[in-house]
């Protein structure tokens, strides 16, 4: 009941609702998982990048809820362009992304809003993240060059981060347009990391709001056919890792380190495949696919 009183003062008492157009990418996710995160922030402008192409999908979701605007994109143009592409659909000052498998309540964007406006100097404010079970979670972290071990931030109130995860954030369009958007290189990994980077070199900040919360499970590809699974994790993870360092000038050492291993992943993802472990052959591939990939790209930055 509290809920539902809350929910309709925010809607009588401020413009929340047309401020702020809600994104999210899709690529495979179950029915389910969408209508529940949709369920909860139905008021708001959504507009929808599905990345599978699914018209079945797109035309249940219709069914149900009123969607600003959804694009069914012909192929997997991966996270970072397909943010861009919603992005720039947006005609609201301030965008709010969300996971297709997060959860977040009325009352909690507010707070993230209102948290987002009293922040001079501020990109991004994200949520504070707990999975399914209501236990606390990572939200944020440190920047990948400083090898500190990603651990759970016990909150007493706001902080200042390196970076978030994806979850939710909630960001002003023209900051982000002006920033450079996301980098298109980056298929699915990194890129978040890349863009707080940027940010901090602006002198810009990254706020977690402890009041604000979300629903979210990390590290957990929606794609339903396993060894294709597989495939995404390891080949792009590799690609976006070494790009993310070449960006920042310190690929070297995780370039030649993966290059020594190369002649041992090729002959494993001969001998898996021999022996029809085809998961395990897959892993070696991607790796090996990717270390190609990257070295294809320094050579026509070289020449």
């Amino acid at each position: 009941m509290q809920f539902k009183e809350n929910h309709f003062k925010i809607l009588m008492n401020n413009n929340l609702f047309k401020e702020i157009t809600i994104i999210i990418i899709l690529y495979e996710e179950k029915i389910n998982l969408v209508l529940s995160c949709l369920e909860n922030i139905k008021d708001f402008k959504i507009i929808i990048i599905d990345n599978a192409g699914n018209k079945n999908l797109k035309k249940k979701i219709e069914e149900k809820f009123k969607i600003y605007k959804y694009i069914l994109n012909s192929k997997n143009v991966g996270y970072s362009k397909a943010a861009n592409q919603a992005i720039q659909l947006c005609s609201s000052e301030y965008i709010l992304a969300i996971d297709a498998d997060g959860v977040m309540y009325v009352d909690d964007i507010n707070v993230l809003f209102e948290s987002y406006k009293k922040y001079k100097d501020c990109l991004i404010v994200s949520p504070t993240c707990y999975d399914n079970k209501s236990r606390l979670t990572y939200t944020g972290v440190c920047l990948p060059e400083k090898k500190i071990e990603a651990k759970i931030i016990n909150l007493e109130g706001d902080i200042c981060v390196d970076t978030i995860v994806t979850a939710a954030y909630l960001f002003k369009k023209k900051d982000f347009i002006e920033i450079g958007l996301f980098d298109e290189n980056f298929f699915l990994y990194f890129s978040e990391f890349d863009i707080c980077r940027r940010a901090m070199d602006r002198k810009k900040s990254i706020i977690q709001v402890f009041n604000s919360k979300a629903q979210h499970v990390h590290g957990q590809i929606k794609v339903q056919n396993f060894l294709k699974k597989i495939f995404i994790r390891n080949f792009h993870f590799t690609f976006d890792e070494l790009y993310y360092f070449y960006k920042i000038n310190k690929h070297h050492d995780i370039f030649n380190k993966l290059k020594k291993k190369i002649p041992n992943y090729l002959f494993k993802f001969l001998f898996n495949l021999i022996l029809l472990k085809l998961s395990k052959s897959l892993y070696y591939f991607s790796k090996t696919l990717a270390y190609f990939k990257f070295k294809k790209f320094l050579y026509k930055i070289d020449y």
